[in-house]
């Protein structure tokens, strides 16, 4: 039996006999007396084995790397010269009286201090990686996170219930992963892309505070912070304003963040609209630790006559826009160029600046190509709007909105973390007032910027039918350091709301009932006024650990090709199966 995990035998243990469990993290043999580090998820602890215990001894000869050991011994202060203080334990060391090898290790395929590891490495030997002190961090802070997260809402009085896995195909804006019925041939179940609906469905049900930590699943393509498999913080409530709604779920943050790394983060969040967050730095989830902020300049160009600027200042949905860069003018050609290839991702088709040498002698103290083509009058506005010094910069965004809120609120973040204008610490915001609906051009229709059943602000109705881009939504995210960590909004609850709505959409009575008909029938029995949000339980935890991606958080995740590397998933399965499913594929046959 285990007395102790090895990271917790310090000073407090002195002269106790421990019994200890865990992995040889190296070993040492220093003329006679055998060092070993012994390691668990707990920490490391030194074990001295002296030659004066034979039997001890002889087996810690035989000890290679990753050897399971079970240890018995007396724990003693280190000489002072050989005090550790990199490590919990690093005062004392426990002089073995028996060891024990539960389990031989083939060599591992690499070190578990290799600080140089490819990631691709990393995750065809996950359950090595998994030992790493790194790794058992992230994992354990994953794990503390959660059960924060489980004390706050049971003592809010949620209630943690499950939906179903298998359920209907809708839309939610990704693609479903499907699951063929063998039961029901020709028909399909799909992954839920998250608890929407069935959340709702509880909230008719009368179950007034329900929140689960459940997994997701969406068919799209992956980078850094997104699997296809991600766990969500899932919330809904009853009978609580959008305001209500906030306070509680921005006091679960702060909770979490001051159990589980002792930050008070500020109370309460800030709050911004959506139309200033793209307005300022061009982005819906801005990353307040970098100050600068875009300057508007549309209403300027539209009288100028370079046609780079003037053009898009004169088209409807078009922006122009600067960046002021504080000493920006240091900046050289070829961090200038890099930029610009920056811009480019993002559909911009170059990148305009202006450095201000001298700013009080107007357009002579200006250096740049495009200074010709620009009136005093608008040079002028430029200066005054966004306060430009002697050695700043601006750098220029024109085009269709998004392009330049896009480019610019990029390059923001690059050259704010790269030239050391960031602060340190957490920003967290609230984004407030998304639009209801966006413009798809290539359908020519209105479509639900979050989903169809999200809340028009109370009087915006009236803009449902008259003018769709003018409704704004009950719809909320909080952002921390640029991130959006969650979101959700007050749903619709009201049955000619929900219809004006489908409308906007271009939905149908048919589609409508369709797609959605097991919900539509449950609101019409005396659904209560509702509302929640959603948290990406991976996103927190990366953030909160530091890690580069979120597959540094989850234990066993895929690839950006959706590939499990340990175990090979997916995988091809045998012809028996598809039958049984009714499934027959399809062979490419060359032209």
């Amino acid at each position: 039996m285990r007395t102790h995990y090895c990271g917790q035998v310090t000073a407090a243990q002195l002269d106790q006999t421990v019994r200890l469990f865990g992995w040889v993290n190296t070993r040492r043999d220093h003329g006679g007396v055998i060092f070993i580090d012994l390691r668990d998820r707990a920490g490391i602890v030194q074990v001295v084995c002296n030659p004066s215990r034979t039997e001890a001894f002889a087996a810690a000869e035989r000890v290679r790397s990753e050897y399971v050991l079970a240890v018995t011994g007396r724990v003693i202060r280190r000489e002072p010269g050989l005090v550790n203080p990199k490590l919990a334990t690093g005062e004392v060391e426990v002089v073995a009286e028996t060891l024990e090898v539960l389990n031989a290790s083939a060599p591992p395929p690499f070190q578990l201090d290799d600080a140089n590891l490819s990631e691709s490495v990393r995750l065809a030997h996950r359950v090595i990686d998994l030992r790493r002190r790194e790794m058992q961090r992230n994992l354990l802070l994953r794990y503390r996170v959660a059960m924060a997260v489980r004390r706050y809402f049971d003592a809010h009085g949620f209630v943690d219930i499950e939906t179903p896995m298998l359920t209907r195909s809708t839309p939610e804006g990704a693609r479903d992963y499907l699951v063929p019925s063998r039961l029901n041939p020709g028909e399909f179940y799909a992954l839920p892309q998250s608890p929407q609906l069935f959340k709702q469905l509880l909230m008719v049900a009368g179950f007034d505070r329900y929140y689960q930590i459940t997994k997701c699943f969406r068919d799209e393509d992956l980078r850094a912070d997104r699997q296809p498999e991600f766990t969500q913080i899932d919330v809904e409530t009853s009978f609580l304003t959008e305001e209500e709604i906030r306070a509680i779920m921005e006091g679960m943050v702060r909770a979490v963040f001051k159990e589980c790394l002792d930050v008070d983060l500020p109370a309460p969040f800030p709050v911004m609209r959506y139309a200033d967050a793209m307005r300022d730095y061009g982005s819906d989830k801005p990353d307040l630790r970098v100050p600068l902020k875009l300057t508007e300049l549309t209403d300027v160009m539209r009288g100028v006559e370079f046609k780079v600027f003037a053009g898009p200042a004169g088209t409807p949905g078009g922006r122009v826009a600067g960046l002021l860069v504080p000493r920006g003018g240091e900046l050289t050609r070829g961090e200038i160029d890099a930029y610009g290839e920056l811009v480019a991702v993002y559909g911009a088709k170059g990148l305009a600046y202006i450095k201000f040498n001298e700013v009080a002698r107007g357009r002579e103290g200006m250096q740049s190509p495009i200074v010709k083509n620009l009136t005093d009058a608008a040079l002028a506005a430029i200066v005054e709007r966004s306060g430009a010094r002697d050695g700043d910069l601006m750098f220029f965004g024109a085009g269709p909105a998004q392009v330049v809120n896009d480019a610019l609120g990029a390059l923001r973040q690059r050259i704010g973390h790269e030239k050391g204008h960031a602060e340190g610490g957490w920003r967290p915001l609230w984004v407030v007032d998304f639009p209801l609906f966006e413009y798809d051009e290539a359908d020519r229709r209105w479509v639900a910027m979050h989903h169809p059943f999200t809340s028009p602000k109370d009087g915006h109705e009236a803009y449902l039918e008259s003018d769709p881009g003018r409704a704004l939504a009950k719809a909320y995210d909080v952002v921390l350091n640029g991130w959006e960590i969650g979101g959700g909004s007050v749903r619709i609850h009201r049955a000619e709301v929900q219809s004006q709505v489908f409308r906007a959409l271009a939905i149908g009575p048919e589609e409508a009932s369709r797609k959605f008909g097991f919900l539509l029938e449950a609101l019409q029995y005396g659904a209560p006024p509702h509302g929640g949000v959603a948290f990406g339980l991976d996103r927190i935890v990366t953030m909160m650990a530091g890690a580069e991606s979120i597959r540094d958080v989850i234990a066993f995740p895929k690839t950006q090709k959706g590939q499990c590397l340990l175990t090979h998933a997916p995988s091809p399965v045998d012809e028996r199966q598809l039958r049984e499913l009714h499934i027959r594929l399809r062979t490419e046959t060359k032209s």
